[in-house]
């Protein structure tokens, strides 16, 4: 793909198309005058389609995967920001193309002065953590590799979930693989933003599993989110992934170990809903009433391991503490303006049309406790899904009230449906105030306002029809990320209320697959303070 650096993509070409744009989906709207537009439809799954953004935004290229790394490892073949080039091949678009490495979940720094991404890679020969320079202009000094080894100087595994621990000073990354391969690494970057040795280094008392969300709280808990699939059954599959909580024993230092938890949900009698039971069971009414919009769960924290430096199952350890499992749970964000007492966190469910089971497509889960390390609560679904909005996978608030929540529904679901994956904007200040007010207590789940209409570019177009299959094809949208770069614990996601308008505040979604661009939205109406 040749993109200028600075080109940036506008989607608002004419009055006439706004106009169809207004006429198909009222603008949802929040208290700061934070207005999107729905885009009418998804694209189709056929062919070679161009991205659809709301014409309340435009969108930015910031790197894309054929740029050169400025520091490479090319003895490894760490050589792209979205290439490994190992074995020679020519970078895409040929029968025995390079190995694409899928910059995934996005984390916005400001440190040292200057405005950085930084991303892990979830496939290719091995894992790497890279990151954008925003201010750089010279292509061949964008990108830098800040790790590509462990503390042995050997490889690692491929990543997914990223985020910044403030306490520790160091990125944590998650590589979503069963046990023993999975878990969670840490990788110190210095005030500058330059890795302090590049070294990742695996944390054992945080469990090896298929975590992907990674998040902090204002406690210094360090909040996982488990996607892996269960058992096959009528077309889709059991519930077989969780949500944990580390409580370290110094939040400053990981390596000191501390107690892994993860989340338990009553039934409405009082007793936990445990794997054996959702797994010889997947369609147990339990699964139908906890994915129902209006109703809520009880909730408690069980401990699963503690310790320090010896390895372990966490999925397996969570199974028998009776842990809840649920449908391929992804990833989870704090809501702003709730002092982190609000945990939303998105489910991809089945991502089938043959699934025949309750929850088979997913939604998003709101977590309710008294404090980010309170031991109890309760669970309710916010937002569900079905057919047209499924695949949930990454999710960030744009303001207190909007909940930005971006598909990966996978290629055969694609097909299934005649639908590329979609960014949706859930506003849920409308149905909360419907429930508070109603005296019958009903209320109608939010809807969606679609803000991102993927496409799909002739790279992945490639992949999905002919590529060879070490490559993914269609193109999924991932990393959906709203900061202002704060690196101080004030920083944390769900500290600060975002103010998207706000030069400050700035968004980010990356297009995984193809050509493998990771795009900056700019929202209309944004100030330059």
């Amino acid at each position: 793909m040749n993109i200028s650096i600075l080109k940036k993509t506008s989607l608002v070409a004419t009055m006439a198309t706004a106009a169809v744009f207004a006429a198909a989906s009222a603008p949802a709207e929040a208290d700061n005058s934070f207005r999107v537009v729905g885009v009418p439809y998804a694209n189709p799954a056929m062919g070679v389609q161009n991205n659809v953004v709301t014409p309340s935004a435009t969108q930015t290229s910031v790197a894309w995967g054929n740029l050169p790394l400025a520091n490479p490892d090319t003895v490894n073949g760490v050589t792209h920001y979205g290439y490994n080039t190992l074995d020679g091949a020519p970078l895409t678009q040929t029968k025995n193309e390079a190995r694409k490495t899928e910059p995934d979940k996005n984390v916005y720094l400001v440190l040292g002065g200057k405005h950085y991404l930084y991303q892990g890679h979830e496939t290719g020969p091995r894992g790497y953590v890279t990151r954008i320079n925003l201010d750089e202009t010279d292509p061949a000094k964008r990108v830098t590799l800040i790790s590509d080894v462990d503390d042995a100087g050997q490889a690692y595994p491929t990543i997914d979930g990223i985020t910044w621990d403030p306490f520790t000073h160091q990125l944590l990354l998650t590589a979503e693989a069963k046990a023993p391969k999975g878990g969670v690494f840490a990788v110190s970057l210095n005030d500058k933003g330059d890795a302090v040795d590049g070294k990742a280094v695996r944390l054992p008392a945080l469990g090896s599993g298929g975590y992907e969300g990674i998040q902090n709280d204002k406690d210094g808990n360090v909040w996982l989110v488990e996607d892996i699939g269960g058992p096959a059954a009528n077309g889709g599959k059991a519930p077989n992934s969780y949500v944990y909580r580390f409580v370290p024993r110094d939040r400053t230092d990981l390596t000191k170990g501390g107690a892994l938890q993860a989340l338990q949900i009553n039934r409405a009698n009082g007793s936990p809903a445990t794997a054996p039971q959702l797994q010889a069971n997947p369609a147990d009414a339990f699964i139908r009433n906890l994915h129902t919009y209006g109703t809520s769960f009880a909730t408690q924290w069980v401990t699963v391991h503690r310790g320090t430096f010896e390895p372990f199952d966490a999925t397996a350890a969570a199974a028998a503490a009776r842990a809840t499992p649920l449908k391929r749970p992804e990833n989870g964000v704090f809501r702003p303006g709730t002092n982190f007492r609000e945990f939303y966190f998105t489910e991809t469910g089945d991502t089938s049309t043959d699934s025949a089971l309750p929850g088979a497509w997913g939604g998003v889960f709101r977590l309710t406790q008294a404090g980010p390390s309170a031991s109890t609560g309760r669970i309710s679904i916010a937002a569900v899904g079905d057919k047209e909005h499924t695949g949930f996978d990454n999710i960030a608030f744009a303001t207190e009230d909007d909940l930005l929540v971006v598909e990966d529904a996978g290629d055969s679901l694609h097909e299934q449906r005649n639908a590329l994956d979609s960014g949706y904007l859930y506003r849920l200040a409308e149905s909360e105030r419907q429930e508070k007010h109603d005296d019958k207590g009903a209320a109608s789940a939010p809807r969606p306002t679609r803000w991102l209409a993927e496409g799909r570019d002739a790279s992945a177009t490639f992949d999905s029809m002919s590529g060879p299959s070490y490559n993914d094809g269609d193109n999924e949208i991932t990393g959906i990320h709203v900061s202002d770069g704060d690196p101080t614990p004030a920083g944390l996601l769900g500290a600060k209320e975002p103010r998207p308008l706000s030069a400050r505040w700035r968004t980010f979604w990356t297009q995984q697959h193809g050509d493998n661009v990771t795009w900056e939205i700019s929202w209309n109406g944004k100030s330059h303070d």
